[in-house]
């Protein structure tokens, strides 16, 4: 029998892509923190998720024929969006530092738990194929 990884390590993989876009685009919202009339950005990291395992924004599964139902409901998706501010800039600015800084912070620590995850699950493969 074949070994996937597709199905061995699951959305996992496809996590780790996603969580790499968001480091880029919350370094590059506190890059520009002092940076007139620039627009903090970020992305639904739960609508990605729910993408990429096969279900809609309903949480009803997405239309997979063309012949099927669309469940998936209105949204971006992945798409970029501007986030509301807390507390607006006379400069238009809308980047908190302190919350970007978390959101980095949150967003690095599910990143290496990702990695540690996928990790154990390459361990279990090695293990597997060596037949210990």
């Amino acid at each position: 029998m074949a070994i996937s990884f597709a199905t061995a390590l699951g959305a996992h993989d496809q996590a780790l892509l996603v969580r790499e876009r968001r480091a880029q685009v919350l370094a590059n919202n506190l890059a520009n923190a002092d940076t007139p009339g620039f627009r903090a950005r970020d992305f639904d990291y739960r609508a990605l998720v729910r993408q990429a395992m096969g279900v809609g924004q309903t949480g009803e599964p997405r239309q997979t024929h063309a012949r099927h139902l669309d469940g998936g409901g209105a949204g971006a998706g992945g798409a970029l969006q501007y986030r509301t501010p807390m507390q607006p800039s006379l400069d238009g600015n809308t980047v908190d530092s302190d919350m970007e800084t978390a959101a980095f912070a949150r967003n690095a620590l599910d990143f290496q738990a990702s990695l540690t995850f996928l990790q154990s699950k390459f361990r279990g493969l090695t293990t597997a194929l060596k037949g210990e």
